[in-house]
């Protein structure tokens, strides 16, 4: 009976002495996780393209100021997202607020914007047309057929003064939100990443920027409405809400925000790709 009592207590010990471990390493993590980013480098995820070379330019900026910029690039969307919230990343650079709320939505993260960087604007284009008020009444408009684009593209027209949304259509507002319409356009919902093909066959189209360059056109010189940089879907920095106020943060922001990024900006995307700030 005294070995088995003695059994007992050593196996309750024992438990007890795990039960303390894992309370330990979960209260170390959540330190972990909350703790100060090293002051003299960070890590940031980019998307290739305009985001990540943006990126090195403000990477040179922020070296000027004494802190390193590692940028890691990835070729998907979820992917810098994911990684941030699991601390592999101090921030990112690839995404606007929209976007962010549904993926923190999505899973169950707590991410947060921190700094405006850039804006690739829809421009609303016409092969027929040199400006909007030169559209006739009853004119075809190429709209993209997704919810997210198609929204955009209304709200480009209504900030334009050409249609009035229903009050309260939010970031997924459709044709069906139109209560008015001054052109009585004709909406012709379509592929968005078809419509630079088909320009020609409608009066007038929005198209992302991205379709855009891609078919020879440029934004900033073909566009006759473009989005301006008061849209919600901004470009920013994101980072995990601990690290909100971290001054490696603020100083990376800084470095990005500054006026030899706006240049680099102006001269290599000639107008195609916005800076925000």
């Amino acid at each position: 009976m005294k070995k088995r009592n003695k059994f007992l207590l050593g196996l309750a010990g024992l438990t007890l002495a795990a039960a303390l471990v894992g309370c330990g390493t979960k209260e170390d993590s959540k330190e972990d996780q909350g703790k100060a980013i090293d002051e003299n480098k960070i890590v940031v995820g980019v998307t290739s393209g305009p985001h990540e070379q943006i990126a090195e330019a403000a990477a040179k900026v922020a070296k000027e100021k004494g802190l390193e910029v590692e940028l890691k690039s990835f070729s998907d969307y979820v992917l810098p997202n994911t990684s941030l919230a699991e601390g592999d990343l101090d921030a990112n650079s690839y995404q606007h607020e929209p976007f962010l709320d549904t993926f923190n939505k999505d899973h169950d993260t707590d991410l947060v914007p921190v700094g405006k960087t850039i804006l690739n604007p829809m421009g609303v284009y016409s092969e027929k047309y040199k400006s909007f008020d030169e559209i006739p009444d009853g004119a075809t408009f190429g709209l993209p057929n997704d919810p997210t684009n198609g929204a955009r593209a209304l709200f480009v027209l209504q900030e334009a003064g050409y249609i009035k949304l229903k009050e309260g259509a939010g970031l997924t507002a459709s044709i069906r939100d139109v209560e008015e319409n001054k052109k009585n356009l004709k909406f012709i919902e379509l592929e968005a990443a078809q419509i630079p093909k088909q320009l020609s066959e409608v009066d007038v189209a929005a198209i992302n920027t991205n379709f855009a360059l891609e078919a020879g056109i440029n934004p900033k010189k073909d566009s006759i409405l473009l989005e301006s940089t008061d849209s919600p879907y901004v470009n920013y920095i994101v980072v995990r809400a601990e690290n909100e106020n971290d001054p490696t943060i603020k100083k990376f922001v800084e470095a990005y925000q500054s006026d030899e990024v706006r240049k680099f900006i102006e001269d290599e995307f000639k107008g195609s790709v916005i800076a925000s700030w």
